[in-house]
């Protein structure tokens, strides 16, 4: 396991893995949180939380969160595993840094975006940004691969 953190990009890569992880988990402890102070709740057998005074129902800004979540595990998950195959196959640190950073700035603005409901295709573009490094940096792997 020493040759991993022998790399010089392993250590940015898991910088910015560590924090896009973080940003994902936090949209977790944002929907609890919305849940417990609105007392809206996804199943009746949650409602004794409040002590019986919940509801079941849905709510737009929880709906928009957990939206915004799911995005985050839709992209995180592809970037931390194309990333550490890219880390691997030796990149250039000043590319890598390109890459990490774009993706954990768009992302890090898609959740704002989400959030804040701001005018598209602010969202969208954030999001298509984040994308397009994941498939630099797979592209960029596959020189490195053996098919």
């Amino acid at each position: 396991m020493a040759g991993v953190f022998d790399n010089p990009v392993f250590p940015y890569f898991a910088f910015y893995a560590i924090v896009v992880v973080l940003k994902t988990i936090s949209m977790a402890f944002l929907t609890v949180f919305h849940r417990l102070t609105k007392r809206i709740y996804i199943n009746p057998e949650d409602t004794r939380i409040a002590g019986g005074q919940g509801k079941v129902a849905t709510n737009e800004t929880i709906e928009r969160i957990r939206r915004c979540h799911q995005n985050d595990i839709e992209n995180v998950i592809p970037f931390v595993l194309i990333g550490l195959l890219y880390t691997a196959s030796g990149p250039s640190l000043g590319s890598a840094l390109l890459h990490f950073r774009i993706f954990t700035g768009a992302r890090i603005f898609h959740t704002i975006a989400y959030l804040f409901a701001l005018p598209q295709p602010s969202r969208a573009l954030s999001f298509f940004v984040g994308l397009l490094s994941i498939m630099s940096m797979a592209y960029n792997v596959l020189p490195a691969t053996k098919y």
